[in-house]
């Protein structure tokens, strides 16, 4: 890459409190200059008008789903990075619950090798237990001495003798273990969160405390044990409470909501649409709200995707029998900055800090502020243009998605890594 000056880009910068209209002066090993204006430039510099663009930090996925290896019909990692990098995000961390399970040395060397020269950084969970079937723990200090950005099965674990056992043994790896609460017996058949609007749709619900009662449970076991955990999916008003007695007490916890949770409610429902069938479900609008001011307040830390991809046949079935989950990469930002930033509800700060900077904090992997000899790890953003979302506008193999059809505004213009 020769150099390149981004002439008048809005930067945006969470970590140095930084917003506003700058020259940028990018090259391959990095960021030369940031000035407000530059004028002085090599003949091989490629210069482009930014007017009216959003350069920051690339984005950083929590835990997202690959459908390779075992079900490359839904997603191939191939799809998946070119997904990732339409959608902004230069750093990607793949959930274990692969076919066969990331749970071994070899698996995570197999996934590195598949991924070698490609513009985003994608790393691996480990699978905390074998086959990520929440069983057996695996062999954790041989996971952690592997490339792993840390331990989950992306699924909730049911044993708490197993659980405190992790929490015992992962305490001196210096790896993030990330859990999911939710009591399977108390969620039963539930497909939606339980409440007056379940009821009108028909739909079997899902109460509050298949939530609630493990993330107690979690709480009281971290408190105990003093092993540091990221709190995956938290998607109700009373686990935000939670959260926020928890750090007030000091416990070493990070959370994270996901996007979809925080742009849509039960009511969005009403429509059948089998991609809103997730898991955990979409919340109460209460629920919503408090996951907003949870952000807010800073008991709620990052934004994850959680990106979920299935085939056109595996999702067109009845609401109940469709396998739970949505995509996501390629339309988080721009439908959060429309939803939030264009509104007025947050800055363009906060929304950049919960999609880069927070997320990069809680796996332990900070990033540096962007200024004169740091890496271009970077993404340029165009909040205007509307596009249409169809399986031929999107990169990944799948397009279960409620906005399938729908035309939404901004497109990442260029991922930078």
């Amino acid at each position: 890459m020769t150099r390149e000056l981004l002439r008048q880009v809005r930067l945006l910068d969470p970590l140095t409190h930084t917003d506003r209209v700058a020259d940028v002066l990018i090259e391959a090993s990095g960021v030369v200059a940031i000035e407000s204006a530059i004028h002085e430039t090599s003949a091989d510099t490629k210069i482009q008008d930014c007017t009216g663009l959003i350069l920051g930090h690339g984005l950083v996925d929590l835990y997202s789903h690959s459908g390779e290896p075992g079900f490359e019909d839904r997603e191939t990692l191939d799809s998946l990075l070119q997904a990732a990098t339409a959608g902004g995000f230069t750093r990607l961390n793949l959930l274990p619950d692969t076919q066969p399970a990331i749970d071994n040395p070899a698996a995570v060397e197999w996934v590195r090798a598949q991924l070698s020269n490609k513009v985003a950084q994608v790393r691996c969970w480990g699978a905390l237990t074998l086959g990520a079937k929440g069983d057996q723990m695996v062999e954790l200090g041989e996971l952690a001495a592997t490339d792993i950005v840390g331990f989950t099965d992306g699924q909730p674990l049911q044993n708490w003798a197993l659980i405190r056992r992790i929490l015992e043994y992962g305490q001196a790896l210096g790896k993030p273990i990330a859990l999911w609460c939710c009591d399977r017996a108390l969620a039963g058949n539930g497909v939606v969160r339980e409440g007056r609007e379940s009821m009108r749709l028909g739909l079997p619900g899902i109460p509050v405390m298949a939530e609630t009662a493990p993330l107690a449970a979690l709480l009281e076991c971290v408190g105990m044990i003093g092993t540091p955990v990221h709190l995956m999916r938290v998607s109700t008003a009373r686990a935000v409470e939670l959260i926020a007695a928890a750090k007030a007490r000091g416990l070493p916890i990070t959370a994270s909501t996901t996007w979809m949770h925080l742009l849509l409610d039960i009511q969005a429902v009403r429509s059948y649409d089998p991609s809103l069938h997730l898991e955990p479900p979409l919340g109460n609008p209460a629920d919503r709200t408090a996951l907003i001011q949870g952000l807010k307040d800073g008991v709620l830390d990052a934004i994850a995707i959680d990106h979920s991809p299935y085939t056109y046949e595996e999702k067109t079935v009845a609401f109940s029998e469709s396998p739970a989950g949505a995509i996501g990469l390629e339309l988080a930002l721009p439908l959060l900055w429309q939803g939030f930033v264009a509104t007025g509800e947050w800055s363009a700060l906060e929304l950049w800090r919960w999609l880069s900077n927070q997320p990069a904090q809680c796996l332990q992997q900070p990033l540096a502020p962007i200024q004169p000899g740091s890496r271009a790890e970077l993404v340029l953003f165009d909040p205007q243009p509307a596009w249409q979302v169809s399986p031929q506008t999107l990169k990944s193999r799948s397009s279960n998605t409620p906005w399938l059809g729908q035309t939404i505004q901004g497109r990442v213009v260029r991922t930078i890594g």
